[in-house]
């Protein structure tokens, strides 16, 4: 009996934890899926957030990655999601595994550089995808693998071309960084799917080089003259950088960027300039459930020193404090663009694109910075369908249990399939808030699916 109390005593305490951080937390920047290995690129106005998806019943011992996932910004706080972009099924000679990933844009055309077991070669391969916009769609752009193990040599390890980072120099010459145990580097041709050249390792015991040693997970980039090689180093992960005066050249080793922490084994960097701030993405174990394979992409800003040095940078709850931009309500909303959610998840269709599910009983999303502006919005409308009983969403703002502003009643619609749109007049509101869909209903069943939203 008293071994119980205290089991339920544990579980009441990591409830209570995570109900804390969620009134607060910014990281996992992602709730609905574990996401991994986070590759940001800039594009215009919005930053891209490319990610590896951990099966949600991964087993504790070994990774279950088939697919590549989208996430967009335009405020670093709410992120949109545009599911599953690309996935192994998309290579004719992959072997099922999502391995690190990035995706660079050059010359109107983007370049999705991945990882994968061959299953025509022994070993771990580079492969690349091409696109004609960032949510693609994208195909294999050789119908082959760019790198296959038997290039790279040096290791003796068959599983040592893993985590391509791709970098264009202003003189538009292209660099391939990739490696699992030692370092490899090659040039990259203008069409950006060819090797210019033999491929290069660099030892990753070279201390001078590397602290630390390297194991995996390069990501190469430039900022103000100084060129950066940040690195996954030792087993559990912390992450490291070096710098160097070109990208072809002499490595020299800086320090770390990020130590172990947490419980994932694991972690990979993407660092990249945004609106006038500085992030670091990286991933971890913190969602429920979350484990060495289950893991889950996080953000912190930074600011570099004079000299263009990066901080030591530690694993925080909040993430990004202060977003970079604010979110208008009269505008159609996706339901799936999300600060913070807890028990929802999203799926696909054919006809409705990326959606909410999964939706019960106290179930909510938080939506950050929505600007009401000076008049104020008189109803609010939302797409949803229902199976069962349908449900109520009561529209919060400023916290889960903040002021309701109107209550949305969403019926039984007679199949998940049939979506209808469904309004209500709220309080006039003004000003910037944290919008909250608290969703109510009949329990254990799922109330609805939630498309989209917006205010009048």
């Amino acid at each position: 009996m008293m071994k119980k109390m205290e089991v339920g005593k544990k579980l009441l305490a990591l409830s209570l934890g995570w109900f804390s951080m969620a009134l607060s937390a910014q990281n996992p920047i992602v709730q609905t899926h574990y996401t991994a290995d986070p590759a940001p690129m800039v594009y215009r106005d919005t930053l891209y957030l490319y990610v590896g998806c951990d099966e949600k019943d991964a087993p504790r011992n070994a990774y279950l990655m088939r697919e590549y996932r989208l996430y967009t910004t335009t405020d670093m706080v709410n992120w949109t999601d545009h599911g599953a972009v690309l996935r192994t099924s998309a290579f004719d000679w992959s072997a099922g595994d999502a391995s690190a990933a990035q995706c660079i844009e050059r010359n109107g055309k983007f370049y999705w550089y991945i990882s994968s077991q061959n299953k025509f070669k022994p070993g771990s391969s580079i492969g690349v995808a091409i696109g004609d916009t960032p949510y693609g769609p994208f195909r294999d752009a050789l119908g082959r693998a760019l790198v296959t193990n038997d290039m790279t040599t040096y290791a003796k390890h068959s599983w040592d071309d893993l985590d391509p980072s791709v970098f264009v120099d202003k003189d538009g010459q292209a660099w391939l960084y990739w490696g699992n145990g030692v370092c490899y580097r090659v040039k990259l041709k203008d069409d950006m799917v060819s090797l210019d050249g033999e491929i290069e390792a660099i030892d990753r015991k070279d201390a001078s080089s590397f602290s630390g040693g390297f194991t995996e997970a390069p990501w190469i980039y430039k900022r103000q003259g100084h060129y950066y090689l940040v690195y996954a180093s030792g087993f559990p992960e912390s992450i490291h950088y070096s710098t160097a005066k070109s990208a072809g050249g002499k490595w020299t080793a800086q320090g770390v960027v990020m130590p172990t922490e947490k419980g994932s084994n694991t972690n990979h960097p993407g660092i990249v300039d945004f609106k006038g701030h500085s992030y670091f993405f990286y991933h971890n174990d913190a969602l429920p459930g979350g484990h060495s394979y289950c893991r889950s992409v996080c953000v912190e800003e930074f600011v570099y020193g004079s000299d263009g040095t990066i901080p030591e940078l530690y694993m925080t709850r909040e993430g990004v404090k202060q977003g970079v931009g604010t979110l208008s309500p009269y505008r159609c909303t996706e339901a799936e663009t999300i600060a913070w959610s807890e028990g929802v998840t999203s799926a696909v269709s054919a006809k409705r694109g990326v959606y909410i599910t999964g939706i019960h009983d106290g179930d909510y999303i938080k939506v950050r910075d929505v600007d009401f502006g000076e008049t104020g919005p008189k109803r609010f409308v939302a797409a949803a369908s229902s199976r069962y009983h349908g449900g109520e969403m009561e529209l919060r703002i400023d916290g889960r249990d903040g002021e309701v502003i109107g209550t949305l009643r969403i019926p039984y619609t007679g199949e998940w399939e049939n979506w209808g749109e469904f309004a209500t007049d709220v309080k006039s509101v003004t000003g910037v808030h944290d919008l909250y869909f608290v969703c109510k209903g009949k329990k254990p069943h799922e109330l609805f699916n939630f498309d989209y939203w917006c205010f009048k």
